[in-house]
């Protein structure tokens, strides 16, 4: 029988770890402990045994929300979409499922548990009795060529794209202090325009930074007018077999010069060169099908230890939502 054993999250062996061909960005030692400063939670890495031997991983964290002591592995708000297992080939994720949910009400004391694990099943899931919603997202083939990809968007895409070059539009890497600050500003416009503001905050995106951006795995890239302002931004992780798209923004009054367009050809562009295989779009967004994706829908499962959990998080789902049209009114 499968069965997790808690591990020293410090003293774990990280190098390891990332030689795993299903490890994501996510799951890495510097995004765990930025989801930890920026949400006050305790990171969880647990080794999955059958008998006495190691047959994969568990990454999560630790918090509380409501008085509610919760296993996430991600979360809602987390701006993390995947965390999950580690495995080894041929090891069934349904049953690390099974064992992790021993593990987090026995083992941990927790009363409630959410995972998205790119790999579970939505039937794997249900047949446990997990609760599931879907985390939709679109996927680019990035082992196709550039010609191959450029060609698959549609053409008022490709025709932005060239129309940002001819005018003078410039994209460049990002490493310097003040990204932080201007993404946030265009973040803001771009919500303010459906009277909304971002569902995050400056400190979540210079956090993001300090932590990830030393290790390699954090493009950050601006766009810039022909007089050299900068006129959007965007942020996209990646690491072994996939990268993402974490956030972009650009100020309405410069949209006619298309920056958005050309900024995420660039990361598709810069991504395909590091030598990963696929570009996740990071959520639903009709807007993202002119790019030529693939759609995906990915089980995000919970279960709670007690009933009266399920109606506590839908209800702070929906203040949540009130809550952000409320404070987009009057901002």
């Amino acid at each position: 029988m499968l069965r997790f054993h808690l591990i020293d999250f410090d003293k774990a062996p990280w190098a390891m770890l990332d030689k795993f061909g299903d490890r994501n960005v996510f799951q890495t030692r510097q995004w765990i402990a930025f989801l930890s400063d920026s949400q006050r939670a305790r990171p969880v890495l647990a080794e999955l045994r059958d008998g006495t031997s190691t047959v994969g991983f568990f990454t999560g964290l630790i918090f509380r929300r409501m008085g509610v002591r919760i296993l996430g592995s991600s979360f809602p708000g987390w701006t993390t979409p995947y965390i999950g297992f580690n495995l080894h080939s041929g090891v069934p994720r349904i049953e690390a499922l099974r064992a992790l949910e021993a593990f987090a009400f026995d083992d941990l004391k927790c009363i409630h548990l959410e995972i998205c694990d790119r790999e579970i099943t939505f039937e794997q899931a249900k047949s446990l009795g997990f609760l599931c919603d879907s985390y939709e997202s679109y996927e680019t083939d990035l082992t196709r060529s550039e010609e191959q990809l450029f060609n698959q968007m549609d053409s008022a895409c490709r025709r932005c794209v060239r129309k940002a070059e001819k005018i003078g539009v410039r994209i460049e890497q990002a490493n310097d202090p003040e990204f932080a600050s201007e993404y946030f500003e265009q973040l803001k416009d771009v919500f303010a325009k459906q009277k909304l503001v971002p569902t995050y905050g400056l400190d979540r995106v210079m956090k993001l930074i300090e932590y990830l951006l030393p290790t390699g795995n954090l493009l950050l890239l601006r766009a810039r007018d022909p007089q050299g302002n900068c006129i959007g931004t965007g942020i996209y992780p990646g690491f072994n077999k996939v990268a993402y798209f974490w956030g972009n923004a650009s100020f309405r009054s410069s949209q006619h010069l298309r920056p958005n367009e050309s900024l995420h050809w660039s990361a598709m562009r810069y991504w395909k060169g590091q030598g990963t295989t696929v570009f996740d779009w990071g959520g639903g967004g009709t807007y993202k099908e002119k790019y030529g994706v693939s759609p995906i829908s990915i089980p995000w499962a919970r279960k709670s230890r007690y009933r009266f959990i399920e109606p506590l998080r839908k209800g702070a789902k929906s203040a949540f939502g009130i809550k952000q049209g409320l404070l987009g009114r009057v901002s």
